[in-house]
């Protein structure tokens, strides 16, 4: 999956990859996140390397969505870092790619103490 756009300049093509760079960067850079992770029993925080198996893309009439599992601090508000970290997502994503964003479902895997 890539997105094709055509400016007065000339085609720019988008590759999945950056996008989901883009998306766990911005996620991972979120007061409170500590990792994204694997949909499974144990939830191993990953490596940058990994971050394109763990955040799903899909696209919908134009509109994109997000879905990804992540890891959160132990002894913060959990509903704020999910609200902090969706319109975090959805801002630096239609700003940077000038693309629009429907959703974005983050699932909390795990808490972990941060020290």
């Amino acid at each position: 999956m890539s997105i094709n756009k055509k400016t007065n300049l000339g085609r720019i093509n988008i590759t999945k990859k950056a996008i989901v760079s883009l998306v766990a960067d911005t996620a991972l850079g979120c007061y409170g996140v500590v990792g994204l992770c694997k949909k499974d029993d144990k939830a191993e925080v990953l490596s940058k390397k990994e971050l394109e198996k763990v955040v799903q893309v899909s696209e919908e009439k134009g509109c994109y969505s997000f879905s990804f599992n992540i890891v959160v601090a132990l002894g913060v508000k959990v509903t704020e870092i999910l609200r902090s970290v969706q319109k975090e997502v959805k801002y630096v994503v239609e700003t940077t790619f000038d693309i629009k964003v429907s959703k974005v479902n983050i699932f909390v895997q795990d808490l972990k103490k941060v020290e």
